[in-house]
């Protein structure tokens, strides 16, 4: 099986973009997903299309595929203008030549039908423009499988697909749902997963750890992906760590760590 493996820049955040990068393509990965640098994301609905592409020309110089950028979505106004300002972002993305951009949908229940009709609005327009958008469970309106699965119908765009997050599935349900079981009811309509791992201690979720060392079964919720036609791609997450020398091994050894699952796929 043949999956394309990046990391995203949030081990990394302390840092200058250019210099996750650097840590990033030095561990292994081919891909970048572009999170938050030093307190930013380096490409929002403001970000000019050429300050987009030279976030893009700083990755590809590190020798890495600019492939995923994460942001939010506006709901503290009308959905017309949700949408306005997803469009000049989905408008920066593709200037940046980025395929995926991905939110992590919303937790309040009251913006849960706007943002879907933002998405519903947001993704014909996306796909003209060559960016797929992609929503992760970050608790909300994507707490469980069967609940992304309901937005997914709802937006009902074959150019809006949902992001599997295992670690947040139980992260946000403090271990009550779990991965393992939970990605079958959502796994056909998976673009994208994460990689990153949970545990829960005396009622606290902590995905800030390697992943294998927590309770999520990768090998089985790959698999069940893969077995509903999941091709990719992966992005890590979270690897634990706090000086930059051992968040650097920790890269290079969830690296192989998820090569060799993919490989056994």
């Amino acid at each position: 099986m043949n999956l394309t493996l990046g990391a995203t820049t949030r081990p990394w955040s302390t840092l200058p973009f250019p210099e996750a990068c650097a840590c990033i393509a030095g561990a292994g990965y081919s891909d970048v997903a572009i999170f938050a640098s030093q307190g930013a994301i380096p490409i929002t609905s403001a970000t000019t299309p050429d300050e987009a592409r030279a976030v893009a020309d700083t990755a590809r110089q590190a020798g890495l595929v600019p492939s995923m950028l994460i942001c939010g979505v506006k709901l503290d106004g009308s959905v017309e203008e949700g949408v306005a300002d997803h469009k000049r972002l989905i408008d920066a993305t593709a200037a940046a030549g980025i395929p995926w951009l991905m939110n992590c949908g919303t937790e309040a229940p009251a913006t849960f039908d706007p943002f879907r009709e933002i998405m519903r609005q947001c993704s014909p327009y996306a796909q003209d423009r060559g960016v797929a958008l992609t929503m992760k469970p970050h608790g909300g309106i994507g707490l469980t499988g069967k609940m992304m699965t309901e937005t997914f119908e709802l937006v009902n765009h074959p150019n809006f697909s949902i992001c599997y997050d295992p670690g947040n599935i139980i992260y946000y349900t403090k271990g009550a749902h779990r991965p393992e079981t939970d990605v079958a009811d959502v796994a056909p309509h998976v673009g994208m997963c994460i990689i990153k791992d949970c545990v829960v201690v005396d009622d606290k979720s902590d995905v800030h750890l390697l992943p294998g060392e927590g309770w999520v079964d990768f090998p089985v919720v790959l698999g069940k992906l893969v077995e509903a036609g999941f091709t990719g791609p992966l992005y890590v997450e979270c690897l634990g760590g706090s000086e930059l020398d051992d968040i650097n091994d920790r890269a290079r050894r969830t690296h192989g760590f998820v090569t060799d699952i993919i490989a056994r796929l």
